[in-house]
């Protein structure tokens, strides 16, 4: 008898891609292995950028021996006039709904699932055509699942944009959500990305399971909250899986460390911030002047990663930066000795496991932030786009890892060179804040290795819902 395939249907975005095919790499080694194979439906991506990207991971887990299918689905014309990222996405796959129907109806084996990621809800209706049960993979963490699927009853109990409401959100399981830390896209109700948050949160509820990429001990009461109805009041939520944390780790190699790493091994212990702003994250030059200023003038040790605008013709991904152009004059002079400006990628694990590195000042996307909790550095959360003005408040006021900043939404998130400087010394400095945040960074080092450990909350989770699967196609 062939042996059941899970499918798998992530978004083409790096940090969606990798996540989902990791969770589902999990499942694979349950009970030895052998039991589950996986089938990755591959959306064509709409940038030739991420093609490329997607067809060298597609390569690489077609190299790796592992029970993985992958096939790729015909190409779709991209949706036009959408207002954001959100409203693009959510619309491209949509589009898909007749191809992903073919293509799971025409596999020659049992099907497990379909696990979609959650931008994808829309082909809900294609698991129930074919009576497949479907399990959405949440990228973010539980903070923010609970906020979409609390979403479709605050829209009729908060009836004015958010930030012109008297008071705080209430999303059970957090402190009380101030609206200026509400993600992007629900910032404006008019706005079609709010309208698809909306969609998403309400359609969420009709799975057989949510798959969340966090640890049960690092959020336990919002998962409480979602689990005993809270935050769905009236109708329970689907179980969630907390299998976290999910992250890509590249195999050792023989090459000779990174530039990075290798200024990095000159420093002393736990004394240089990182600063590194996520796959998209690039700023505008007269940040960059507020940055340098407040570096300087913080008298820490730092690296920073600073790209380049991204390029003319619609590109998301920043190019290599011109740091004479950038920078203040004599900048890198004045800092020589403590401070490394790097333009382009840098290997952000590596650094982050690196033990000189003390604070890490980010973007705050989900799968950065589990990386500084993995290697216990806590951090100044600066947001930038999506969810993470949201994750920013989680990790300062429910987990406690983080040093807040002040950060001006209505400037475009711009941070003044003041506010950078006195940020990097509450964090590396001896600031009670600072300290708190180290304790608690090193705290949660333990919990999110212990958790994906043999007999772990995520190991347990995992094997749960491989049991779940297997009874399914029993």
């Amino acid at each position: 008898m062939a042996i059941p395939t899970l499918v798998l249907l992530p978004t083409w975005g790096t940090g969606h891609l990798m996540s989902l095919l990791d969770a589902g790499k999990r499942l694979l080694g349950c009970r030895g292995g052998g039991g589950l194979s996986l089938t990755v439906l591959v959306m064509q991506p709409p940038r030739k950028e991420y093609a490329s990207a997607v067809a060298a991971t597609v390569r690489r887990e077609e190299a790796s021996g592992l029970d993985i299918r992958f096939r790729h689905l015909p190409a779709v014309e991209p949706p036009t006039g959408c207002a954001g990222v959100e409203e693009f996405v959510s619309r491209f796959v949509q589009l898909h709904a007749d191809h992903v129907r073919a293509a799971v109806s025409g596999l020659d084996c049992p099907v497990a699932g379909l696990v979609i990621d959650f931008f994808c809800t829309t082909l809900l209706d294609v698991a129930r055509e074919l009576a497949v049960p479907a399990y959405v993979y949440f990228t973010s963490n539980a903070a923010c699942l609970a906020l979409l699927l609390r979403l479709p009853a605050l829209e009729g109990e908060v009836i004015v944009e958010f930030e012109e409401m008297d008071g705080e959100v209430d999303i059970p399981g957090l402190p009380p959500v101030p609206p200026s830390s509400l993600p992007m896209p629900v910032m404006d109700k008019k706005n079609p990305n709010y309208t698809w948050f909306v969609y998403h949160g309400r359609r969420f509820m009709e799975a057989n399971g949510i798959i969340v990429n966090t640890v049960r001990e690092i959020e336990r009461s919002v998962l409480a909250a979602i689990a005993d109805g809270r935050v769905t009041p009236g109708v329970r939520a689907p179980v969630i899986h907390p299998v976290g944390p999910v992250i890509s780790f590249t195999p050792p190699s023989d090459d000779p460390p990174h530039e990075c790493v290798r200024w990095l091994d000159a420093q002393p212990p736990a004394s240089v911030v990182f600063l590194c702003f996520g796959s998209m994250g690039s700023l505008a030059p007269p940040q960059v002047l507020e940055v340098a200023h407040g570096l300087e003038r913080s008298g820490h040790r730092f690296l920073w990663v600073q790209r380049g605008a991204p390029a003319a013709g619609g590109s998301m991904n920043p190019t290599d930066a011109d740091l004479d152009e950038l920078l203040p004059e004599g900048f890198l002079e004045r800092t020589r000795g403590r401070a490394l400006v790097w333009p382009t990628w840098a290997p952000q694990k590596e650094i982050l496991a690196h033990a000189a590195v003390g604070g890490f000042v980010t973007h705050g996307g989900w799968n950065s932030t589990l990386e500084s909790l993995w290697f216990g550095v806590p951090m100044v959360p600066w947001p930038l786009y999506a969810e993470q003005h949201m994750n920013a408040f989680t990790l300062v006021a429910a987990m406690g890892v983080a040093v807040a900043m002040k950060v001006d939404r209505k400037r475009n998130n711009f941070v003044e060179a003041s506010e950078v400087e006195r940020a990097v010394r509450s964090l590396m400095g001896g600031s009670e804040e600072g300290r708190k945040a180290r304790e608690k960074a090193a705290e949660m080092k333990a919990v999110c290795r212990k958790a994906v450990e043999e007999g772990g909350s995520s190991d347990m989770a995992v094997h749960k819902l491989y049991e779940e699967l297997s009874t399914q196609t029993a």
